[in-house]
């Protein structure tokens, strides 16, 4: 049986034509032809996805491969500008217009002329300053704080958010001619459990990104270390599993990162879920040689016939909602391969 670092070939191997996005699965592989084409255009964007899942990497990605890529990426973290400074920073101001306004000051807007502004978080604007973003990418044109002129506005917009905009404007706390001037091409970022055959790649990613660092050898997880890594559901999804790999480095001590390495809550979720299933047949099942895509396809489905073909049970123990395994299913096929796996020749025995 190979070691379940050997079946990765190199991390070059995962890499996208987009080179900061890892992975080799169909979601990514759908997310960077997406991120091409949209790159092309000049239309507003609004990406969304939980948090942890890289929506500033792919607004980075949009700006990296458009025609604005010389000019300014300027990012706005939504949440950390108070509300009563917001349209000052945005807009900029005159001098004398308020007490410490002892010169002129450019905006945001501004710093960005040519390139693309990224509204992080876009959903925690007040209702204020929402109806000034709106007229400012009605009219193309802003005025500054303080200012008797129109400034001419150059510039593509990105917003994103990890929460339900449309909820949002049905509560009342969001325009909606704002969403629906945001939302000209909507993008979502896949969670990590929806690509779960991505993860040993992002591990190997992190790995060697952290040896170059330091320019040191790479380290590396051992099988049992990995099984865990694939089992844990990652609600904090890549960031999360970021954080939790420069943990085990910390912590460890030998070349090969164990399970003990691993953060406890992790462990443990982990453990639980293997409870689930059967180890030996999961050890042939992520240490073989199969594609990644073909694994996550034949766990799912190994899954579903443990617990009888109950969807909602085999979510829980994938650590995905229903949906989400709704849209797997809708990819992989009927539920009547449950037995396919154990029966094809050329596979898992």
């Amino acid at each position: 049986m190979s070691s379940y670092p050997n079946s990765i070939h190199a991390v070059s191997l995962a890499k996208t034509p987009i080179p900061q996005i890892i992975g080799r699965s169909p979601a990514i592989k759908d997310l960077c032809a997406l991120i091409e084409r949209i790159a092309a255009t000049d239309s507003s964007v609004l990406i969304t996805g939980a948090t942890g899942t890289g929506k500033e990497l792919v607004a980075r990605a949009i700006h990296a491969r458009s025609a604005r890529s010389h000019a300014p990426f300027v990012d706005i973290n939504c949440s950390a500008i108070p509300d009563t400074l917001f349209e000052a920073e945005l807009f900029g101001h005159e001098r004398g217009t308020f007490t410490g306004a002892h010169e002129t000051r450019r905006g945001l807007f501004e710093k960005a002329a040519g390139g693309t502004i990224f509204f992080d978080e876009v959903d925690m604007l007040n209702l204020h300053t929402q109806a000034k973003l709106l007229r400012v990418l009605q009219e193309k044109q802003l005025r500054r704080v303080g200012g008797r002129t129109n400034i001419v506005v150059d510039v593509r917009i990105i917003a994103a958010t990890n929460r339900d905009l449309q909820a949002a404007v049905a509560k009342g706390l969001f325009r909606a001619d704002l969403f629906f001037r945001l939302r000209v091409v909507p993008l979502r970022v896949p969670e990590l459990c929806e690509r779960v055959e991505d993860i040993p790649l992002l591990v190997e990613y992190f790995l060697q990104r952290h040896a170059e660092s330091r320019s040191e050898a790479p380290r590396r997880f051992s099988p049992e270390a990995l099984r865990a890594l694939m089992r844990y559901s990652w609600p904090g999804n890549v960031r999360e599993l970021e954080n939790a790999i420069e943990y085990a480095l910390a912590i460890g001590e030998k070349m090969e990162l164990s399970v003990d390495d691993l953060p406890t809550h992790v462990l443990t979720s982990a453990r639980r879920a293997s409870d689930e299933v059967d180890g030996t047949e999961m050890d042939e099942l992520l240490l073989g040689s199969l594609p990644l895509s073909e694994v996550e396809r034949r766990y799912i489905l190994f899954v579903l016939k443990r617990q009888q073909g109950n969807q909602i049970k085999a979510a829980a123990v994938l650590g995905i909602d229903r949906r989400t395994l709704y849209r797997k299913l809708k990819r992989y096929g009927p539920l009547s391969d449950l037995d396919e796996w154990r029966n094809d020749e050329s596979g898992v025995k």
